[in-house]
């Protein structure tokens, strides 16, 4: 593809259109969690309509999130996104903490644990390839065959991206298109071909369990939500690309509101799928959490365990070059800063591409997958990403006093009502995981914390040479 003067002019290549754009949101989104979590979510709400509740409430609040990050992504269309959007509202502390934390965890430790997922399932079709197949040492001083197989792929994805947003978005696309094929298939196997009417009649007959409506309800479905927002997260990235988005004032919103959409209606349409098919008892039980293949397995018998892995190889592949590819925006834009290493600021003259940022991700990617620390962390950080989540929302109505003659081209949908809705939720279900997941919140507090002395001997750093 040809390069123009005006498309590089930042240094970044305009290369992404609507479609891009969409496969990017829409493809972050999709990993392995659809296919698992809601086992988890069976058992902490015990009843089918909880299990429900928890996915509608989700796929509100994310859409809520996406038509809102809409205004920010249209008015300051640059590269880092949310970066950018908490550093202009609330200061370029908030703004740092957040690129710290996205760096150290949320999004070098997502990358490990969907490349890791990648290589688990590769295992089904290739035993050699499992964690308890040892290269060298063993314990956290090994090296094992899915690591490798991990690491791999974040070599892989990396060096692709590198060459070029091009190659990056060319594996996006297919994957994504393929991914998404995977889950259309999926839901039509439950409804067409799987349907269980004494699994329809029991999860019927007993829809809300044993819940009172109140705050017993509100309580399990605010601390089951983890798992729901983990697997619809991600979606967020593609505003950390905005500054090679063609057309961002339009395709940025429309790009979050389609894809967030999209794989919203498919999770809810999963969910209840496997109501469908299986018994709550049978999800909250499913082998291994893996409530996708128990389903399948209604229909196609032993071969579900093949069809599923394969599926989940492909939605995992797509999930981390997403994720890889964005990332690296988020390193670029605090380097541009001055608050990163300033080589991450530079771009490859001939990809036009944060070599350098990308390099640094997947170092860093790397070690969190040979030290198998990624799960815990990730659990740690949920509380910390939906603060963030909400710091963002509210800068809008920050914004709207401190920068009114800021140009908006596109203005969040249904302000102030919805964003004031999401703050409320969201802030709610915050307070729920501190009473009630202390051991989920307070690490993930002190990792983000562990940043404000970074961020001030950084500046110092800055200023004195």
């Amino acid at each position: 593809m040809a390069t123009t003067r005006e498309e590089v002019s930042t240094g970044l290549v305009k290369g992404l259109g609507l479609v891009d754009a969409t496969t990017l949101v829409m493809g972050s989104m999709i990993g392995s969690g659809i296919f698992i979590v809601s086992a988890d979510i069976g058992r902490q709400v015990n009843s089918p309509g909880l299990l429900l509740a928890t996915w509608f409430v989700a796929a509100f609040l994310t859409m809520v999130a996406a038509l809102s990050y809409g205004e920010l992504a249209a008015a300051m269309p640059h590269a880092g996104g949310q970066y950018v959007y908490l550093r202009e509202a609330w200061g370029p502390l908030s703004g740092f903490l957040f690129g710290w934390t996205t760096f150290l965890v949320i999004q070098t430790g997502t990358i490990a644990a969907v490349a890791v997922a990648f290589a688990k399932y590769t295992g089904v079709f290739v035993p050699a390839i499992s964690a308890e197949r040892y290269l060298i040492g063993s314990g956290k001083l090994g090296l094992t065959t899915q690591q490798l197989l991990a690491i791999a792929v974040v070599l892989l994805l990396t060096w692709l991206n590198s060459r070029g947003l091009r190659a990056g978005v060319a594996v996006q696309n297919t994957f994504t298109f393929a991914k998404t094929a995977a889950l259309l298939g999926l839901v039509a196997l439950e409804f067409l071909l799987g349907r269980n009417t004494e699994a329809v009649a029991r999860n019927r007959g007993d829809f809300w369990g044993q819940a009172t409506w109140g705050f017993q309800a509100v309580r399990l479905v605010g601390v089951a939500m983890v798992g729901a927002l983990f697997s619809s997260d991600a979606w967020n990235n593609v505003t950390f690309t905005a500054g090679e988005v063609r057309n961002p004032r339009r395709n940025l919103p429309l790009s979050l509101a389609l894809g967030v959409g999209i794989v919203s209606v498919l999770y809810i349409a999963c969910n209840f799928g496997y109501l469908n098919v299986l018994t709550l008892e049978a999800i909250q039980h499913a082998p291994e959490d893996r409530v996708a293949t128990a389903a399948v397995a209604k229909v196609l018998g032993p071969l579900a365990v093949q069809v599923m892995a394969a599926a989940i190889m492909i939605s995992t592949f797509g999930c981390a070059n997403g994720l890889i590819l964005a990332g690296a925006r988020v390193y670029y834009a605090m380097a541009k800063d001055g608050l990163f290493f300033r080589r991450a600021a530079t771009l490859n003259p001939r990809s036009h591409t944060p070599a350098f940022s990308l390099a640094i991700q997947c170092a860093w990617t790397m070690v969190l997958t040979l030290s198998g620390s990624y799960s815990d962390l990730l659990d740690y950080v949920i509380f910390a990403v939906l603060l963030f989540y909400i710091l963002t929302i509210s800068g809008i109505f920050v914004l709207r006093r401190t920068r009114p003659d800021l140009e908006r081209p596109y203005r969040a949908w249904g302000y102030p009502l919805l964003p004031a809705a999401y703050v409320v939720i969201a802030a709610t279900i915050e307070i729920l995981l501190l009473l009630y997941k202390p051991n989920y919140t307070w690490p993930g507090l002190i990792i983000v914390l562990l940043g404000v002395p970074v961020y001030f001997l950084w500046r110092k750093k800055e200023a004195s040479g």
